[in-house]
């Protein structure tokens, strides 16, 4: 168990440093002289036909709603492995980060609703700044190396992946648009499909992704958010099943096979296509304003103030233990780290202002300042902080 936490930690950190170069590059290109270029290359019309059946966007939402499924499918493969034999499996593993995600999605929610209230537009956004980015966070932490014990890292990735249903529950519940029951009926019917594969224990990965792609085109088109049949596809493909006296995991091979493709491929090819903001353009006056000041204020603090402060009742009302070779001030560094909100942030910041110049970019450029003055200010404090004395990291 512990060789695949620290695989999966590495991967998620080295993603998370290239995520930040890959950042930095599209700001360069969107700002450059080759501004025209960047936007006309991500607005290409690709389309898909079959007979009467079309599918027609531009390339950056193909990246949004069709890469992005295979993100959350991985992110649903390794929610279910933690759920049933990994972090989050009993209560006591899966206590204090429950806690902690709650008020990390509380506070800055909360933040941004009483900045925006008098706004029903900019209200809409009020699920930005609750997500944390668990590569751009892991990614800080491994800049770290021994100084941070492996039960903070632990204890930062179930958090962030508690983040991530919570996300994905938001997304299903609060940004969807115009319902298609007709296709709907036709996903359900896909997605029971599915649960009867996963009942009579099929192991053929390729045959889970047939179905898959199907269902994606029918989310698509039923009005809920694609890339949730990422989500839905993960729980379908089972754990572990028997073939010839020999037990083996689907659902371990697939993420295994798919990561490396998300999170050096999909996620920096996400974050180049989302995150080149036109600085040029923007009146930054207007960043004191209600959606970017939301934003900032509930990822910077927000989210270290929920995060902390539900870790801290929780310890202290004997409803879960601290980790490890922890201290309080490590905890806190960790509780601002989870304002680096970037990925997930920029992705139902997507949802919620469907249109890029509703705020003239303010949104996005908000999300970048928060996520860095988290990332610097967890990282400064996790560099000075000391863990426990007489105590093995």
């Amino acid at each position: 168990m512990k060789i695949l936490v620290n695989s999966f930690i590495k991967k998620e950190s080295s993603s998370g440093l290239i995520l930040i170069f890959v950042t930095i590059f599209a700001l360069a290109l969107r700002n450059s002289p080759l501004s025209e270029y960047y936007y006309d290359f991500l607005h290409i019309a690709i389309h898909f036909s079959v007979n009467d059946f079309v599918i027609s966007k531009p390339l950056y939402l193909w990246i949004n709603d069709g890469f992005m499924a295979f993100f959350f499918l991985v992110i649903g493969l390794e929610i279910k492995r933690e759920l049933l034999a990994g972090h989050l499996s009993s209560w006591s593993k899966i206590s204090l980060p429950a806690f902690a995600a709650l008020g990390g999605m509380l506070f800055p929610a909360l933040i941004y609703l009483l900045i925006n209230q008098n706004d029903p537009q900019a209200s809409n956004g009020w699920a930005i700044p609750t997500a944390t980015d668990i590569a751009f966070s892991l990614g800080i932490l491994s800049l770290l190396g021994k100084r941070v014990p492996l039960s903070l890292k632990i204890f930062l990735m179930a958090l962030a992946i508690i983040d991530d249903i919570g996300a994905i529950v938001i997304i299903a519940l609060f940004y969807t648009s115009n319902l298609s029951i007709e296709v709907l009926y036709a996903s359900v019917f896909i997605i029971f499909i599915l649960f009867i594969m996963n009942r009579l224990r099929i192991s053929i990965i390729s045959l889970y992704m047939i179905v898959g792609i199907i269902l994606w085109i029918t989310v698509l088109k039923s009005g809920v958010h694609a890339t949730l049949a990422g989500i839905v596809l993960a729980f379908a493909i089972p754990l572990n099943t028997k073939t010839e006296n020999k037990v083996i995991s689907p659902a371990r091979h697939l993420k295994h096979n798919l990561h490396y493709w998300v999170a050096f491929f999909i996620l920096p090819l996400f974050a180049f296509a989302n995150a080149g903001v036109d600085l040029r353009d923007i009146d930054f006056s207007k960043m004191t304003q209600g959606v970017p000041l939301g934003i900032i204020l509930g990822l910077f603090l927000g989210k270290q103030l929920g995060v902390f402060i539900f870790s801290f009742l929780a310890v202290k009302l004997n409803l879960a233990k601290l980790p490890k070779c922890t201290t309080w001030l490590q905890i806190y560094g960790i509780s601002v780290l989870t304002g680096i909100g970037f990925t997930m942030s920029l992705f139902i910041d997507s949802l919620a202002f469907e249109d890029d110049t509703t705020y003239f970019y303010t949104d996005r450029l908000a999300i970048l300042i928060g996520s860095i003055f988290s990332g610097i200010l967890g990282y400064l404090i996790l560099r000075f902080a000391k863990s426990k004395k007489a105590c093995t990291i």
